[in-house]
């Protein structure tokens, strides 16, 4: 599906330019072009060949999926990739990947499924039109600022289910499965985390590039890039996060198997001390004074009880029982 909206004088001139006429446009300044391609198929690629003139190998780079961000500036224009997210349940972090054509007057994006809304950009878009005067720049901003924005609702939802996680970790009855939703989550982060980390440093390149990014458009890159910046950072911080309930449910589970083990040794204890009492008294050797004692067999088993109750008192007193 393409929308091609055409721009000129800081007013929508054509809600549906045909495509096929972008190239006689892009030869005055005066115009400015936003192209929109869902799901492009091989028909579109050449329309962007054949209209704007992009060199074949940045037409095969828009191909290829799972690209982590990046910015690749030709002398007429430059090529960028960056993600968009959001978080569908506990785990499922949906990535809509988006490649950008622009230049000083025209933006193209190339959005594959599940495709990123830009509904919100063209809203924007019709509330301040005459800043379409600044060409590729602007539309580029729009775009980039509602990318990032839904980074910082994928952080919120991330930080309510850590601090969730936390709380399952420190519970008073163990929680099974909490160690392996940490672990999931922890990917997720990670895998969040590396696919806006490099979005910083196209940012710095795009902030450096003065034809595009005129004094009067820097200021809203740096607040995108400071968006990014910090979108980073809180990421960071869950990945601390999750690193520290990790680390306290491993150490959970070896203070019980600690308090299980001693459990475990106390009452072998009980055990053995009695079952050596009667071990010696069971050998039945005639030399042994003791089998003709008429208390010897009430001796024996008051000697069983006492240590085995003296040993259970001592262990109770360590807390080991």
């Amino acid at each position: 599906m393409k929308t091609c909206h055409l721009y000129r004088d800081g007013k929508l001139e054509d809600a549906n330019l045909d495509p096929e006429t972008i190239k006689d446009h892009l030869q005055h300044d005066g115009p400015k072009i936003l192209l929109d391609i869902e799901d492009p198929t091989q028909e579109d690629l050449e329309l962007l060949e054949r209209q704007f003139g992009f060199h074949p190998l940045t037409i095969e780079d828009t191909e290829e999926r799972g690209q982590r961000p990046k910015l690749e500036i030709f002398d007429r224009y430059s090529f960028l990739v960056a993600h968009a997210f959001r978080l569908e349940g506990k785990t499922n972090l949906v990535d809509s990947e988006v490649h950008i054509l622009f230049g000083k007057g025209f933006m193209v994006t190339l959005r594959y499924a599940p495709a990123f809304d830009i509904s919100r950009v063209k809203e924007r878009l019709a509330q301040q039109p005459h800043l379409t005067e600044e060409g590729g720049s602007f539309l580029l901003y729009l775009l980039l600022d509602e990318i990032v924005d839904g980074y910082f609702d994928v952080i919120d939802k991330l930080e309510d289910l850590g601090d969730d996680v936390e709380d399952r970790v420190f519970a008073e009855v163990p929680d099974p499965t909490v160690q392996e939703d940490i672990f999931r989550m922890k990917r997720l982060v990670v895998r969040f985390r590396r696919l806006i980390v490099p979005l910083r440093e196209a940012l710095d390149r795009l902030l450096e590039l003065p034809d595009f990014v005129t004094s009067s458009m820097a200021p809203y890159y740096r607040d995108v890039l400071d968006h990014v910046i910090r979108a980073s950072d809180f990421a960071d911080n869950i990945r601390d996060l999750l690193t520290s309930a990790l680390e306290a449910q491993l150490s959970q589970i070896s203070n019980r198997m600690n308090q299980v083990m001693k459990s475990l040794t106390s009452w072998g204890a009980i055990i053995l001390v009695p079952t050596l009492i009667a071990g010696i008294y069971g050998m039945n050797f005639q030399g042994m004074p003791e089998l003709h004692w008429a208390i010897g067999y009430p001796l024996a088993l008051g000697l069983m009880v006492a240590s085995a109750g003296a040993l259970y008192l001592a262990f109770r007193r360590k807390g080991w029982l």
